[in-house]
């Protein structure tokens, strides 16, 4: 069959266009362009019924081939659930403090409580575990523990959190707004004195704080102790230290006085996290640093 001879630019039609002389020929595609479009266009329609591909109200069409990307995901957790429900259940039936005596079980229960930690608590502790003083969310690398930092007490925490209304295990402390109990001249005594115990900050006047003792005595002296060193089982922080939850300066500490704190961490314990998952992290936090 003789090759069609190409036509020449005067042969075509134009589009009507024009724009400084020059006209817009009306040549056409390519043919293995439109072939190729065609063959996108066939392939898109095939997809769309095999696969899962248009959106709906509550789910996507789900495709003849019932094939699922979530349903994948669940199966290999599912796998990694079984291969580990061996070392899992060790976990969750040996004493916590046995856990670091097995090396094999030591090293599981810090990888787990990582990967744990990384997914449910770095939102609030930060992903290197040093909290956000801003947002009053602690520091787990130090050793001021509001409610003690061994292991033990690091899983009743995690499990049953602080001041939530889910879990009737829940630790629990409340600090009264002194700004409606104290007049305005003993707040200003009280923070001068909770300043002047802290090696970190200078009381901002130096005068009142010998005066402001017997305040200090009559209202913090039950739970924060007579020394300021606080109470663990209360979870009454240690103000003689430098580590301050919320901030350490005049106007943080007085805003603490006047107004009180409150922080709420939810209980971890239940349909979150397993037994065995709650162990894991309570080990990895436990062997950061500031575990006690």
């Amino acid at each position: 069959m003789a090759k069609q001879p190409q036509k020449k630019k005067e042969e075509y039609e134009t589009t009507g266009h024009e724009w400084d002389g020059i006209k817009e020929l009306n040549t056409p595609l390519p043919r293995w362009w439109l072939w190729t479009f065609y063959i996108t266009i066939v392939w898109a329609i095939l997809y769309t019924i095999a696969y899962p591909a248009w959106p709906g109200i509550k789910s996507a069409t789900p495709g003849l081939l019932g094939w699922s990307t979530r349903a994948n995901v669940a199966a290999e957790i599912a796998q990694a659930e079984q291969a580990n429900a061996a070392i899992n259940e060790r976990l969750a039936s040996v004493e916590l403090t046995a856990i670091t005596d097995d090396p094999e079980l030591s090293s599981y229960a810090a990888d787990a409580g990582a990967a744990v930690f990384k997914t449910w608590c770095a939102q609030c502790h930060g992903s290197g575990a040093a909290g956000v003083q801003a947002g009053g969310y602690p520091n787990l690398l130090d050793d001021a523990w509001l409610w003690g930092g061994t292991i033990e007490d690091i899983h009743t925490t995690i499990a049953h959190g602080i001041r939530n209304e889910e879990d009737p295990d829940a630790r629990w402390s409340q600090m009264p707004a002194f700004g409606e109990i104290l007049p305005p001249e003993e707040v200003e005594q009280v923070v001068n004195y909770v300043m002047s115990l802290s090696p970190s900050y200078e009381p901002k006047d130096p005068s009142l704080v010998e005066a402001s003792a017997e305040v200090y005595e009559i209202n913090c002296v039950a739970c924060h102790l007579e020394d300021g060193t606080g109470d663990q089982f209360q979870g009454a922080p240690n103000l003689t230290d430098a580590i301050w939850l919320y901030g350490g300066d005049y106007q943080t500490v007085k805003e603490t006085v006047v107004n009180a704190r409150f922080g709420i961490m939810p209980p971890m314990g239940g349909a979150d996290l397993s037994e065995a998952e709650i162990r894991a992290v309570a080990t990895y936090v436990h062997q950061l640093g500031g575990g006690e």
